[in-house]
């Protein structure tokens, strides 16, 4: 009998984390983990090794499994080693930096409508080696800064006749949108299937010394035009469906309206903290964009 309450409290579930059910023997494995490995990086491959935990892609999920591990550390349910003296995904960390040699726009010299062609206008996933420069152009000129984006996500840079103008983020969609689920027609359990067909604009940024009349919503539509390929180049499956939420209090999502985006409402203004909703976040309007015909029918399908 004492064999049998042993084997129940293993399976106690403490955390869900992207569908993943983190048990008393999961804890048990991860503390020998943190006791045993010297980095929190180390600790993080480790797990994802033994959970044959992988993106769509086939690379490891590295970031993902770091991001709960941190969750629960916040939760006192396991120690993590300390963390390392260079910390990428802090704000401080790019104090003092100058812009890198890759993705340098000229800074000062402003790009106006007279000197704009927008038939030059180029939207390319940037370079492995062009990505501390997104980085520290979010950080430096974007209001929410510069943040670690975790699993699947690309970044983009838009160029006006070989010049740097703007930059995208493109992350996985947010898992609680019921403006979103409403309009696709989602159940949960099939929306936990099919979320990864959608995919959301987690960042947009025009360099401040850019002054061109239409030119968000042309780098938005040449941006989606190319999305889903460029998704299923590097993370192996497609998107259908694109979203974006706009903070009305800084933006009015003009440049969404004008590439034809459909406004489906206000969310109800919930911010996350650890791996919970609370209210009296901002309200943000929420806008989607359909990517390939039919899309809320494909993502209804459950096969």
């Amino acid at each position: 009998m004492a064999l049998e309450t042993s084997a129940l409290r293993e399976d106690v579930v403490h955390l869900r984390y992207r569908n993943r059910e983190v048990t008393t023997a999961d804890l048990e494995f991860l503390k020998e983990k943190c006791a045993s490995m010297a980095t929190r990086r180390e600790v993080a491959k480790a797990v994802c090794d033994a959970w044959r935990w992988r993106q769509a892609n086939g690379a490891w999920s590295v970031y993902a499994c770091t991001d709960l591990l941190l969750r629960l550390e916040e939760r006192g349910l396991v120690k993590l080693p300390p963390p390392s003296a260079r910390r990428t995904g802090d704000r401080r960390a790019f104090a003092g930096l100058a812009l890198p040699p890759d993705l340098v726009a000229l800074v000062g010299l402003e790009v106006r409508d007279p000197d704009a062609d927008l038939d030059t206008l180029l939207v390319r996933p940037i370079a492995s080696e062009e990505r501390l420069g997104w980085r520290l152009y979010m950080d430096r000129y974007h209001y929410l800064g510069d943040r670690t984006i975790v699993g699947e996500h690309l970044l983009y840079a838009a160029l006006l006749d070989g010049e740097l103008v703007g930059l995208l983020g493109w992350a996985s969609a947010a898992l609680q949108a019921p403006l979103r689920d409403k309009y696709i027609g989602w159940d949960e359990a099939t929306k936990r299937r099919r979320l990864h067909l959608v995919v959301n604009n987690v960042r947009f940024l025009i360099l401040p010394w850019v002054r061109v009349r239409h030119l968000a919503s042309k780098i938005l539509a040449a941006n989606l035009r190319r999305l889903s390929a460029d998704w299923q180049a590097v993370w192996k499956h497609p998107v259908v469906l694109a979203e974006t939420f706009v903070d009305t209090t800084r933006f009015r999502g003009t440049c969404y309206r004008a590439a034809n985006w459909l406004y489906l409402g206000e969310t109800a203004g919930r911010s996350k903290r650890g791996n919970h909703y609370l209210y009296g976040g901002t309200r943000k309007a929420l806008f989607t964009y359909p990517l390939r015909r039919h899309a809320t029918r494909l993502l209804r399908e459950t096969a």
